[in-house]
């Protein structure tokens, strides 16, 4: 491999009102299902007391922070994200005082801990929407809410053609007649970000967990919450998931951007505190619109999610993903996976092969410039559960089908043993079950085999944060064979190789740092990648 000329990306400019040395600019996260991860009192379910159990573990995998999905009260209808109380605990997870330990406890260890906001929408059993339920038309209880009445002579078609992005129709008729706004289960009243009280309780639901000592939100749906006025109907041709192609005036509108500078101004009162948004749109012009300096600290990336194992586009991903930070000051934000798609050893295409792709892949993801979110299990290579229909849990496979749901990458962690539920819980009777065949992905298992997937993990994490090759900002892309690429980190001089082609390559010159599987000589196998300096 030689390098390709012109192959750098711009150097970004210094953001304005964020230091150099945040420490979320170059952290790792690390999503925790709350449910899935490790369940403490033998109920089948995650909880905040298993967290704090595992935390000896996450010290050791060298993670810097934690983020943590909804634990609030909720009927579970979306599992937490149809929030009841945003300022409470619910019971299946802990106490507030269970929440207030698991953080002292953390940040004794050096990790810092983010949680999930929810602003797009409550549940429906929240007390403002079953005050709205009892209202009548126009009152100020239903306008908290999305309500409006029906098209058609008696009101009997919903106010516009949207669609839920859990299928359906967006709209859910009430007994008297009018309609209310659900982007996602009917269970999910969308808010009315026009009303003035909405943006208060948020700034109250901030204030309180930044009170008591978070460092950080993921927000939920972060190119929500605002709705177009008048609400005009949808493109026919955008799917249920949304489209890049046509008119989708569910997301990403434009005043959105004023909830997310209200958000920040409350957020530089507490110096070290970030907010990371989940944004889904495809063009990287609209997804900078974010990052400007009065609004969110970082913005998910989807881009490698969305990317099949093919180096050609793995790199114009890559690229496309640059012009962000080059743009805006911001740094990346990468990540392979969350409790939203499928595993990437799934997507990979499973079995070997598809392990075999998602170490590589986790090499060239840690490799790049700026902050990197990882999924639980994700260490132990884990690959989506083949589960059957009868425990299938996800709101989404009622109105969407099998296909869309995603409780195959929720299935509880495997932690020990070898036999279900492998350490998770007490019980056999987890809320998704376990396979049978995990015994040999147990973090137990993984810890003493150097070979392992999570040792890679180990070694990788370890080396991106003490190895000096990891400074800088800027990458330059070196000439490689069909099927491959090699980037530097210009600061640093790491040179991350890849190999997708289905030949042995030869790595660039070099000291080999790590690889994603073993080496016979400085030759790269395919589906491999492999770190130099």
């Amino acid at each position: 491999m030689r390098r390709a000329p012109g192959g750098r990306a711009g150097r970004p400019p210094r953001p304005a009102g964020a230091a150099r040395s945040a420490w979320w600019r170059d952290a790792v996260f690390y999503q925790i299902y709350v449910r899935s991860f490790a369940d403490s009192d033998g109920d089948g379910v995650g909880d905040l007391e298993g967290i704090r159990g595992k935390l000896g573990y996450l010290e050791l995998l060298g993670v810097d922070a934690l983020w943590l999905t909804p634990f609030y009260p909720s009927p579970m209808a979306d599992h937490g994200y149809d929030v009841a109380d945003p300022r409470g605990v619910d019971p299946m997870f802990g106490t507030l005082g269970d929440f207030d330990v698991l953080l002292t406890e953390a940040h004794k260890r050096g990790i810092k801990v983010t949680i999930d906001l929810v602003p797009n929408h409550t549940s429906n059993l929240h007390p403002w929407f079953k005050s709205a339920m009892a209202a009548s038309p126009g009152s100020p209880e239903r306008e908290r809410y999305i309500f409006r009445d029906g098209l058609g002579t008696r009101g009997e078609t919903p106010p516009n053609n949207w669609v839920s992005a859990f299928g359906g129709p967006a709209w859910t008729r009430v007994p008297d007649g009018q309609w209310y706004l659900h982007l996602f289960a009917p269970q999910q009243p969308d808010l009315n970000w026009t009303n003035h009280e909405i943006h208060a309780d948020l700034e109250k639901t901030l204030r309180f967990w930044l009170d008591h000592g978070v460092d950080g939100f993921r927000i939920d749906v972060a190119h929500g919450m605002a709705k177009p006025p008048g609400l005009p109907d949808m493109d026919p041709r955008v799917t249920a998931q949304g489209s890049g192609e046509f008119y989708d005036p569910r997301f990403d509108n434009d005043r959105v951007h004023e909830i997310h500078q209200m958000i920040r101004k409350v957020l530089d009162e507490y110096p070290e505190a970030m907010a990371v948004g989940e944004i889904w749109v495809s063009d990287e012009e609209r997804l900078a619109r974010y990052l400007r300096p009065d609004e969110l600290h970082l913005a998910f990336n989807f881009r490698l999610v969305m990317t099949h194992f093919d180096a050609d586009a793995l790199r114009l991903a890559i690229d496309r993903s640059l012009t962000v930070p080059a743009a805006t000051g911001a740094p990346a934000t990468w990540t392979l996976s969350n409790h939203d798609v499928h595993r990437q050893v799934s997507r990979y295409g499973g079995g070997a092969p598809g392990v075999r792709r998602a170490r590589a892949m986790a090499l060239v993801e840690l490799a790049l410039p700026g902050t990197v979110y990882l999924y639980n299990g994700e260490e132990l290579g884990l690959g989506d559960v083949d589960l059957p229909p009868e425990a299938l849990a996800d709101p989404r496979v009622k109105t969407a089908g099998a296909a869309f749901g995603r409780d195959a990458a929720r299935v509880p962690i495997p932690w020990e043993g070898t036999l279900p539920p492998f350490g998770f819980s007490r019980t056999p009777h987890t809320w998704l079950p376990m396979p049978g065949d995990w015994a040999e992905l147990t973090v137990e298992a993984q810890l003493e085999d150097e070979e392992s997937t999570l040792s890679l993990y180990r070694r990788a994490l370890d080396l991106r944060k003490q190895h000096s090759a990891f400074r800088g900002e800027e990458i330059e892309w070196y000439g490689a064979p069909a099927g491959c690429f090699a980037f530097r980190r210009t600061g640093g001089g790491l040179v991350c190789a890849l190999n997708t082609s289905a030949s042995p390559i030869t790595l660039p010159p070099g000291e080999i740092l790590l690889s994603s599987v073993p080496l016979t000589g400085r030759k790269l196998p395919p589906d491999a990648a492999a770190w130099l300096v």
